[in-house]
């Protein structure tokens, strides 16, 4: 079998991998052997910081608004503020409200407004004596309970 000198390629192969690995520092960046064995530990390390990535903005922009929400004393906690806005199909992403925490404040104002108003339409709908019908009417293994358990003042 004839025998193939690989001068060219390897050197394309070489001259490729020299220049994934120019911002290495050291020793890192010059020795063939040294220099593929980071190129591999750099694909693995952006490949598991990718998923990481999404994880850490996803809590980053939680934060935001959360402290947006702290900050304007009308809401206590983002989880409720996350309930009522999904209850009332004000379907925004973390994302976009971090960024509207941030930039316009006026505007997560509005928000809190809509939420605040179909709040009190609930209020005035009789909310409160359905769920009080909605409790007392519970059924377990289809004998009526009470849901009060016994001693309690309420």
């Amino acid at each position: 079998m004839i025998r193939v000198k690989r001068g060219y390629t390897a050197q394309r192969h070489r001259t490729k991998i020299h220049s994934f690995a120019s911002n290495f520092r050291g020793a890192r960046s010059r020795p063939m052997r040294t220099l593929t064995q980071h190129k591999i530990k750099a694909s693995v390390s952006a490949h598991r910081d990718r998923d990481r990535q999404k994880r850490d903005f996803r809590r980053l922009w939680i934060s935001r608004i959360n402290a947006a929400i702290r900050g304007s004393w009308i809401y206590c906690s983002y989880s409720r503020f996350m309930k009522n806005l999904y209850k009332n199909k004000l379907l925004l992403n973390r994302k976009i409200l971090a960024q509207i925490a941030i930039l316009n404040r006026e505007c997560l104002y509005t928000i809190f407004n809509e939420i605040i108003k179909s709040k009190k339409k609930e209020e005035r709908n009789g909310w409160i004596s359905s769920f009080f019908f909605n409790f007392f009417s519970r059924k377990i293994n289809g004998v009526p309970d009470s849901g009060i358990p016994p001693g309690s003042w309420y």
